[in-house]
């Protein structure tokens, strides 16, 4: 394909299409170009890669580089400018660049773009494709180049490469051609990798200190399929249950509460953005948080590893709430005070009240009760409680019913100052959610945090019992509030 006097065909910058008309017929057509223009032979192939430019524009933004659609659907990326490239979420939900772009930064005409191998074979597979990467390159000697020659071209055919050659001695040289890229994995390992069925290693399972239930003892149990059992198949042997459930110390969660925007604490699931999901974990009664072997198995192995450098023996058995839920099968109504104010808001927000709205609902995930001896959570349990609640709360609604009643109020009281002319009483529980939001901070601290946070621990004996404490007198006074707006 393609003649000597028209060495650039083919180029990605040539896929275009347009409108046209005329050529005495009244109507309006599409006009699509070949794929690979100039080359007959690869008639049939489809593009990934498309090479724009924005007419009319002419800073370095101009050009840019498009991903075929259904490439860029089966594979779940999407263009990340910080990473020029277009990305997902990998198992430890980190951003994977699987499609990268790479400019001169003096120079846009010089681009590349690169595939990540694994998923471009996997695309290649399931589609029934092969990969076909043409190339073309010309060297030329400006001062001494007249024109190229009739000689013949020298041509290189085998299975997998084909090209053509012109070299024209201290002159020019061109080489134009294809190269069939083969996967370098067979096809059932590639499909045992999109359907996640990838086998592991025996070294690639972790051992947890477990509560073996159905053999009556503490040991250490494997998360490989072939360590435990379930009900349906114990009957040919004497493995531990799957259901066996290892302990932590509470630390275990710090990591999670750390990082907001990538993980999702809830009262029973901890989930990590385009990657996992940690099912059924719960807090028993010594504080210790609890999670199933063969819920811990379906972590990553790097995951599986952090969680077993806080495993240690039960101090007790699991949850009140576990139990039930899990091995009795019935739906129980145990959720803690946290997960009440929660609820309530929920109900704020459905029904639309003027007087509190969330602007991000991030912030109703962001709030956890605090399970260690940290000051530090214990701090910021009430800095997201103090966000979702108090920093919610709309004056100008609030303000709106005063003015209704004929109630006077200043403008430099805020939003608690005229919720308190509202319901006619003072909200210490929701002033002193405010006050240890402002007072205990990391960097600030001072006597009064530490006044607060001692007087925490020796009423209540630990932070959580103190973060309870304060939630279940919130949620009176969000129902005093309520009522108090004719709710």
């Amino acid at each position: 394909g393609g003649s000597k006097t028209d060495r650039h065909s083919g180029s990605l910058s040539d896929r275009r299409q347009h409108y046209e008309w005329g050529g005495g017929r009244d109507d309006v057509r599409i006009y699509r170009t070949a794929p690979i223009d100039g080359t007959k032979s690869l008639s049939a192939c489809r593009a990934i890669v498309f090479a724009r430019t924005i007419d009319g524009l002419h800073d370095k933004n101009r050009n840019y580089f498009e991903i075929s659609q259904e490439y860029a659907h089966v594979t779940n990326i999407h263009w990340r400018e910080a990473h020029r490239a277009y990305c997902r979420f990998d198992r430890r939900g980190d951003w994977e660049p699987v499609v990268s772009v790479t400019s001169r930064e003096t120079d846009r005409d010089v681009s590349l773009v690169s595939f990540k191998r694994n998923p471009l074979e996997e695309y290649l597979v399931a589609s029934n494709s092969i990969l076909v990467r043409m190339f073309d390159f010309m060297l030329l000697n400006r001062k001494d180049f007249r024109g190229w020659s009739d000689d013949p071209e020298n041509i290189v055919k085998n299975e997998t490469l084909f090209y053509r050659q012109s070299i024209d001695s201290g002159k020019a040289a061109h080489t134009r051609g294809v190269q069939i890229v083969e996967p370098t994995r067979a096809n059932a390992e590639i499909f045992a990798a999109i359907k996640g069925d990838t086998a592991q290693t025996d070294d690639s399972y972790v051992e947890f200190i477990a509560l073996d239930c159905r053999n009556k003892r503490i040991a250490a149990i494997s998360t490989s399929p072939n360590a435990t059992t379930n009900r349906f198949q114990a009957s040919h042997n004497d493995l531990p249950f799957g259901l066996s459930p290892a302990f932590f110390i509470p630390e275990v969660l710090l990591k999670y509460k750390g990082d907001r925007d990538k993980y999702i604490i809830e009262e029973r699931d901890i989930t990590c953005r385009g990657g996992w999901t940690l099912r059924g974990y719960d807090v028993n009664e010594a504080g210790q948080v609890h999670a199933y072997i063969c819920d811990l198995s379906k972590l990553p192995y790097e995951e599986q590893l952090y969680w077993k450098s806080f495993n240690e023996s039960p101090k007790g058995g699991i949850s009140k709430r576990a139990f039930i839920n899990d091995f009795e099968g019935e739906v129980v109504d145990m959720s803690d005070p946290l997960s009440e104010i929660k609820l309530i808001l929920r109900q704020w927000e459905n029904t639309t009240v003027t007087w509190w709205r969330l602007p991000d609902h991030r912030l109703a995930d962001r709030v956890n009760t605090p399970r260690t001896s940290s000051r530090d959570e214990w701090g910021t349990a009430f800095k997201d409680l103090s966000k979702l609640i108090i920093e919610c709360f709309r004056t100008g609604g609030i303000r709106e019913e005063l003015d209704r009643r004929n109630t006077e109020w200043t403008k430099n009281e805020r939003s608690l100052a005229l919720l308190e002319r509202v319901v006619g009483g003072r909200l210490d529980s929701l002033r002193l959610v405010q006050r240890i939001r402002s007072k205990v901070d990391a960097h600030i601290g001072g006597d009064e945090a530490d006044s607060l946070s001692t007087e925490a621990l020796q009423k209540h004996g630990s932070y959580a019992s103190h973060f309870n404490h304060v939630c279940r007198q919130v949620i009176g006074e969000l129902k005093l509030i309520e009522q108090g707006f004719g709710g």
